[in-house]
């Protein structure tokens, strides 16, 4: 049997054995998480935000970076996207995006990877995708590091949680080894360690405020573009900061 032409019994069965879905997704006119905790996600945030995007992508190629079930893999290839790529660390996420793909009739490949390996792709993408990962990463410059170097060729659209002071403060290049004030600001840039867990979940390690998250995009070679929403921005990429060392290859590239 076709498994595009599955019966909505058929396609009812898969999505609760491959449940549970984080991402609520319709499939086969069936929601895959219909009671998520944060309504119709993803779908209700990239209506917030599509618009930042071309309509069509002209067989531009994409990497989704943490693609959990595909979401974003799946609008990238509607919008006309050449070769789309996504990868996780997570063998579950990934069977349900090779399902949602292939219910879909969408030719997107899918790979189990980390972030910290995006070098053994050996392609730099025009669009790289990097929604809701970098909180859960214990080497968060790390990621966009290996990113500028070997997978962004052009553009990321990029979400991480924030939590703390909104403000981005006005602050000099440098300051004196005896100033100790500028610290105590509440809207200075600042990375909340999460030693245990946030909201139930122990891979939730680092959560930065507004100032710390723009300026560790900019250091790592990363221009805003677009902010559209308070989390998400769309990033062109250009020159890091001098000071910032070459990212390393992992040891299955080298």
């Amino acid at each position: 049997m076709d498994a595009r032409r599955a019966p909505s019994a058929e396609i009812r069965r898969r999505i609760e054995e491959l449940g549970p879905w984080f991402h609520n997704m319709e499939i086969g006119g069936i929601k895959t998480a219909p009671d998520h905790f944060l309504g119709d996600y993803p779908a209700f945030k990239w209506k917030g935000f599509s618009h930042v995007l071309p309509e069509d992508l002209e067989g531009r190629s994409v990497l989704d970076v943490g693609c959990n079930a595909g979401f974003y893999s799946l609008e990238m290839k509607r919008r006309n996207a050449g070769r789309v790529v996504g990868v996780d660390s997570d063998p579950h996420y990934l069977a349900q995006a090779r399902f949602a793909a292939e219910q879909a009739g969408l030719d997107i490949q899918f790979q189990q990877m980390s972030v910290y390996d995006v070098a053994s792709l050996g392609q730099r993408f025009d669009l790289v995708i990097f929604m809701g990962v970098f909180y859960h990463l214990r080497h968060p410059l790390l990621a966009l590091d290996l990113l500028w170097e070997h997978a962004v060729g052009d553009q990321m659209l990029f979400q991480c949680l924030q939590r703390g002071d909104e403000r981005v403060p006005d602050l000099a290049e440098n300051y004196d080894f005896g100033e100790w004030g500028v610290f105590d600001r509440p809207d200075f840039p600042k990375l909340f360690f999460v030693e245990e867990r946030y909201a139930g979940d122990p891979s939730n390690w680092f959560i930065p405020n507004t100032a710390a998250m723009e300026a560790m995009l900019r250091s790592s070679g990363f221009k805003i573009v677009e902010h559209p929403e308070r989390e998400v921005y769309l990033l062109q990429k250009c020159d890091r900061h001098y000071a910032v060392e070459p990212a390393p290859l992992s040891p299955s590239t080298q």
